[in-house]
């Protein structure tokens, strides 16, 4: 069995470009741990090293239920790594399309909430996904942790220019075409999108995102709720169509604004309607249209 340091790798939980996860065993405390390992062939670049470690750093100091924990960090034959909390339950990645409406916007606005805490502390994620929210399963009902800090910025840091990071289906038009700057709110999209992905089990405009969609140089369509889809409670569809403005102006303020929107009682598991259509998760306000427009432009001339 591997180790590093003083730590039993047991199996692997993730991979990504930069970094791998593992479940490891820590003898001295006798409990199962989470560590996150910096990918050979980058652990020589000293500025993807250094962000690797300002991830630590930030989690470190970010002191919350709702923001998995970091308690120790090492290097191993030069790969730097960190070590986690090992959050029992798994991801919302395997929830999607497998919750009644009611649980899967319970899980949503909990992901509003675990964002949230970001949020105050000046943060913004820009990778919000399914696959980066935990599911606690020591908690009854279940909560939500928010993990990978990987691609976050500091909300004083995110009004100018950026490198162009996150998951294309979840990405804010604002932050894939660096139109101005962004801020929380874009966080508050992608949380849209989950939601809608948690409901349906599918992305609302496909893995590529709305990005695709305006690179083609063609606006993308509403999104709507597929054929024999859930019925939501009144208030839901309204609300998601918000969230994914493309305009975000239009969005909910925050992402607390719009898990409390998710759970309101306008909006709540306890009040059900109709089925919506398309034109209910339809934002075609104006405003929205030039932006995209504005966007389209912007991209052309690069």
């Amino acid at each position: 069995m591997q180790k590093l340091g003083r730590y039993l790798l047991v199996d692997r939980l993730g991979a990504g470009s930069f970094a791998t996860v593992w479940r490891a065993y820590d003898p001295e405390l006798d409990t199962d741990v989470a560590v996150k390992v910096l990918a050979d062939n980058w652990a020589s670049n000293a500025d993807v090293r250094e962000r690797f470690l300002a991830e630590a750093r930030l989690l470190r100091r970010i002191s919350s239920p709702r923001v998995v924990r970091v308690h120790d960090v090492g290097v191993h034959e030069d790969r730097p790594y960190f070590v986690m909390d090992y959050v029992r339950g798994g991801t919302l990645a395997e929830r999607i399309g497998q919750c009644p409406p009611e649980e899967a916007l319970r899980l949503a606005a909990e992901a509003g909430y675990a964002v949230q805490v970001l949020h105050s502390a000046g943060v913004v994620h820009r990778d919000v996904k399914p696959s980066n929210l935990l599911l606690d399963a020591e908690q009854t009902p279940a909560g939500v942790l928010v993990a990978d800090l990987g691609s976050a910025k500091q909300l004083a840091d995110a009004s100018g220019l950026t490198v162009t990071t996150g998951t294309p289906a979840y990405m804010a038009p604002e932050q894939a075409f660096q139109t101005g700057g962004f801020d929380g709110r874009a966080d508050v999209y992608a949380l849209g999108v989950l939601t809608f992905e948690l409901l349906t089990g599918q992305k609302p405009f496909g893995s590529g995102g709305r990005t695709t969609w305006v690179t083609g140089g063609v606006p993308a369509p509403a999104p709507s709720l597929p054929p024999g889809g859930p019925v939501l409670p009144d208030g839901v569809a309204e609300l998601l169509g918000a969230a994914m403005a493309v305009d975000p102006e239009q969005r909910p303020p925050t992402a607390r604004a719009f898990a409390d929107a998710l759970l309101s009682p306008g909006a709540g598991a306890g009040t059900r309607s109709r089925r919506p259509g398309p034109s209910r998760l339809a934002v075609s306000s104006a405003a929205a249209l030039v932006f995209l427009a504005t966007m389209v432009l912007t991209w052309l001339q690069r």
